[in-house]
Parts: structure tokens; sequence; C-alpha cells
């Protein structure tokens, strides 16, 4: 293999718990839920979907089906589709829908899994290109930059800066060739087998872990390094 290309959530990174989410902007806006309100805010947010990188909806309002089909193709769709959901949960302020998006994007609310640094350094001194792709609705090299992990990657292929969304090969394509490498040289490594699994229609190799709590995948990471051959 030439190249390795990443997906962010969920397989390099994994967002934090929805509790923690709404503690640290009720935190930053002074305010409290009393128990068992707090508990059953997180729980209405986790079955809304409301956490961007965290649990699907478990129902789609059918205002939001067109939007969340194409959320990750725009900055201003993945921002209606993820604050739509939000607003389906009441909350003690109303600032706090747009806060809870912006809070998802801070480095803060993000966490690498714990072999990624050592995967990532690995592939780099084999002489491995490293890229990211990711279906996702805002800039994420800061998460990169702030947890250590931007040295190791040579290319960021961002579904938003494009107009494309995986599984379109087109998205796969465009890391390729930021990369300089054919599909045949490349494996790509996700979490989702719909989005993720698209690379495969363009010759690139596939490989899958799962997306849990970085508690409970300590190396799943470490697999890639046998597949590169």
């Amino acid at each position: 293999m030439a190249a390795v290309l990443f997906d962010f959530s969920g397989t390099l990174f994994r967002i934090e718990s929805t509790d923690s989410w709404l503690s640290a902007v009720l935190a930053d806006h002074g305010l409290a839920l009393p128990e068992p309100e707090f508990g059953r805010t997180v729980r209405a947010l986790e079955s809304a979907g409301a956490l961007p990188g965290g649990p699907s909806p478990e129902r789609l309002p059918a205002e939001l089906a067109a939007v969340w089909a194409i959320r990750d193709r725009s900055a201003e769709l993945h921002r209606a589709a993820y604050t739509g959901l939000t607003r389906q949960v009441p909350l003690p302020d109303g600032a706090l829908y747009e806060a809870l998006y912006e809070r998802h994007m801070a480095p803060a609310a993000w966490a690498p899994y714990a072999d990624a640094v050592e995967v990532l350094g690995s592939l780099r001194q084999r002489g491995i290109s490293v890229g990211v792709v990711s279906n996702i609705g805002w800039d994420l090299r800061p998460v990169f930059r702030a947890h250590g992990l931007d040295p190791y990657v040579d290319a960021y292929v961002l579904s938003y800066e494009h107009g494309i969304q995986k599984p379109d090969p087109r998205l796969f394509e465009v890391a390729c060739d930021a990369l300089a490498v054919v599909p045949q040289d490349v494996l790509m490594v996700g979490d989702d087998r719909h989005a993720d699994g698209g690379a495969a229609d363009l010759g690139c190799a596939v490989h899958f872990v799962d997306h849990l709590p970085v508690s409970r995948r300590p190396d799943g990471l470490r697999p890639v390094l046998d597949l590169i051959g």
C-alpha cells in the first residue's frame, strides 16, 4: 500500500458523551438542571440524535428528512440538520441550541483512540501517506492539531469543502489525487460500512473498525499496520 485513508469520527477520534456535552454547555452559560431532569434531557438528546458523532436519530422528523440526507454537503446544511434535531428537545435557554452545536466542534469535545498516534506515527516512519476523508460540516483540522495528530496527516478531504459526501467514490478520488496515489494502492479505514465502503467502488481496499467508546477500543487500529504489507 502507498497510502491509508482514515475516517474521522468513530475511527481516529470519538466525540464526548451526551451528558458531558450538555454539562459543558450548561456550565458555560451558568446554568444547571436538577436530577432527574438532567438525565431525562440527556436521554432525549440521545434519542433525537442531536449530538454529531453520537447515536443516529431514533425517529427522524419528517421536516428534517431532506436536509438530513445531504447534511454533510455544506456547513449550512450540517448546522441546520443538527440544530434542528436538538430543537426537538426542550432546553432552559434558547441560546443553548446553537451553543451545543458550537461545542461539538471544540477540540475538547473529542478524544483520539489510544492507538491513533502510534499507528499514524508508524505509517509515517514506513513512508506511507495518510489522508483523512470525512463526512462533516466543519473544519476538523484544529482537532487534529490540538491532540497532536496533525503532523501525521498529509491531506484532509472533507465533504463540506467539496459538496460531495461518502459513499460517493468521487470523494475518495479527491483524496487519492491529493496524495498522488492510485486507488489500487490505497487502504480506506472507517467505521461505517455504507459510507466508508464506497471506497471499494473506486478500487481501494477497505478495512472496518468498531465505533466504540475510547475506553472500549484500545487497539482497534493496530491491525492496519499488518494490512499495509
